[in-house]
């Protein structure tokens, strides 16, 4: 049950790193460092420039961690 929150959290750290490349080659590049460092600012961002995919992609991991690492928690199986 462990392998379910890794992986997750590993998707989700890449597609937060792409998300902020992404947005740091598109101007005003403030915005990638600035996402880079608050996390919730990238899919935000991400949609508004029409990185929809990715930004979908960040949610996903996003929920998938939280859920398998309640799942892992709480002992189910």
């Amino acid at each position: 049950m462990l392998l379910i929150p890794s992986l997750a959290l590993g998707l989700f750290a890449t597609a937060h790193l792409a998300l902020s490349a992404l947005l740091f080659m598109r101007k005003p590049r403030w915005r990638g460092l600035l996402a880079l460092f608050f996390p919730p600012l990238a899919p935000f961002w991400g949609w508004s420039e029409g990185l929809r995919l990715w930004s979908a992609l960040w949610l996903f991991a996003l929920l998938a961690y939280v859920a398998g690492f309640v799942a892992a928690s709480s002992g189910a199986a």
